[in-house]
């Protein structure tokens, strides 16, 4: 169909913004988009794509703001389960780690999720994925990581591969198993570091193509962290996976500066993500690198900190920033991508066309899919939403409501 009519079409077009030109959106004043068979073939002044196309059927608008869908890059998506006593816990003064180290936290909701069947994992995991596509996100990754058991992590794959096929949103796939050390092998941490790099990692590369054979590799991930995975140990588990051929991500300086960007940055990781607090002179590197860096603003928020991701250090050195929603559980139960732009501009000092290009083009190439997704550029896939405003400006000024008017997915419109 013919898309026209919108008072700014941002376009995103011309891949991937670092440092100081994040924030190129590409506006094209009353513009428009012809899709066909979900792939966008057209893209340009309304009056010249009508004229161009009498025949097409079309969509009217109405003067408002349409865009690339929101690409959210960092998810934890299929959990079981809930932690509303902690989160009382955290208001009492508890921390983080505290919980975690009293056996709650991560280790909480993989208690609820290894007791939970596939179907009522999906069925709790649709309703996350649902809303998310309602407020705009029409790709987002998602990890596994509630398991830590092998035929567990496997089973939250099975789950996300079956969510992925039902659509409408899609998903990018990352294996998470080390997230927390496992129960089992609490005070062991390097045996359970053994475990995934001698079992898991290999169990999974002969898993994978029997299972999601038009899916390349997914994502390796640990949560490199105090209290968590030490360098040393992310170091082995991430060297392993690419040894494998996995891409690499990694969870870094969220609570401690451990030196996990450096890391991510040697070993070619696709992403760093949280950030908090990473050290100029790993700002620095991943400046002179292609390691997106992903912000999880809804993290600090939830977790009520003062420090979030030093986006205006990342830019100055000229890094790839890309923002996303942590969508978890324990710290930050939101799936809503407008709500981090909000928090990106209030928090981090983004501009909304900055923190609008950091949830599209750069969000698409810290899941390696800027190529195919994050822009309305010919050839690349039909992924729209149409803003029931006229001005891109209103995403980050307003919070609390839903913005989108409509979703348009592989060309499929689904109004709101």
């Amino acid at each position: 169909m013919l898309i026209h009519s919108a008072s700014q079409l941002l376009t995103l077009a011309g891949g991937p913004q670092r440092g100081d030109e994040l924030g190129r959106l590409g506006i094209i004043p009353n513009g428009a988009v012809l899709i066909r068979n979900g792939i966008i073939e057209a893209v340009g002044k309304s009056d010249e794509l009508r004229a161009a196309y009498p025949d097409e059927p079309d969509f009217d608008a109405l003067d408002r703001v349409v865009m690339p869908g929101f690409v959210d890059p960092h998810t934890h998506v299929i959990w079981a389960g809930d932690r509303a006593a902690e989160f009382e816990m955290k208001l009492e003064g508890k921390t983080y780690l505290e919980i975690l180290a009293a056996g709650g936290g991560i280790l909480s909701t993989v208690r609820a999720t290894r007791s939970a069947s596939l179907n009522s994992l999906l069925d709790q995991t649709r309703l996350r994925l649902w809303t998310m596509f309602e407020h705009g996100t029409t790709t987002a990754e998602a990890k596994t990581g509630y398991g830590l058991k092998t035929a567990v992590e496997l089973r939250l794959l099975q789950g996300l591969l079956a969510l992925d096929r039902e659509g409408p949103i899609e998903l990018a796939f990352t294996f998470l198993g080390a997230h927390a050390v496992a129960p089992e092998y609490k005070d062991r941490p390097d045996e359970y570091t053994d475990l995934i790099c001698e079992t898991m990692l290999p169990m999974l590369k002969e898993w994978w193509p029997n299972h999601a054979p038009q899916h390349p590799l997914p994502f390796v991930d640990v949560f490199c962290e105090n209290g968590a995975f030490n360098l040393e140990q992310s170091r082995r588990i991430l060297t392993t996976a690419k040894q494998l051929g996995f891409p690499l991500k990694i969870h870094a300086d969220e609570f401690g500066n451990l030196g996990g960007v450096a890391l991510a940055v040697e070993l070619g990781a696709v992403s760093a993500d949280h950030l908090v607090l990473t050290s100029d002179e790993e700002i620095q590197l991943l400046g002179q690198s292609d390691t997106v860096a992903v912000a999880l603003p809804c993290t600090p928020f939830g977790l009520g900190e003062r420090d979030y991701t030093p986006a205006k250090k990342i830019l100055k050195a000229g890094g790839i920033l890309a923002i996303a929603t942590d969508l978890n559980p324990g710290t930050a139960w939101c799936g809503n991508m407008q709500f981090a732009i909000a928090l990106a501009c209030r928090y981090m000092g983004l501009t909304p066309a900055q923190a609008i290009a950091a949830a599209t083009i750069n969000a698409a190439a810290a899941i390696q899919r800027a190529d195919r997704i994050g822009s309305i550029e010919v050839g690349k896939q039909g992924d729209l939403i149409i803003l029931d405003v006229e001005d891109y400006r209103h995403l980050g000024y307003r919070f609390g409501v839903n913005l989108v008017k409509a979703v348009v997915k592989k060309g499929r419109l689904y109004p709101v």
